[in-house]
């Protein structure tokens, strides 16, 4: 994947719902297709995310932890 269709948002010591609300912002600004990867340490997020996609349409590509930190690959719906 080249480096201009990857985008990383750092949303760590960031609570519900600024997570998915600093996501969908940045979500607008990438083109269809594309992945955004969130890295969130809210726990809340394990369940705000993936509902996010949802009900917006997004494809979660992968939700992993490692530790405190998730990381969340969102891929803008098309």
């Amino acid at each position: 994947m080249s480096k201009d269709t990857a985008t990383e948002l750092d949303a760590t010591g960031l609570l519900c719902p600024l997570p998915v609300l600093k996501a969908r912002k940045r979500l607008k600004t990438i083109a269809a297709g594309d992945t955004l990867t969130v890295l969130a340490d809210d726990p809340a997020a394990v369940v705000d995310v993936p509902h996010f996609c949802n009900e917006a349409g997004h494809e979660l590509v992968s939700a992993d932890s490692d530790g405190d930190v998730q990381t969340y690959v969102i891929r803008k719906k098309a």
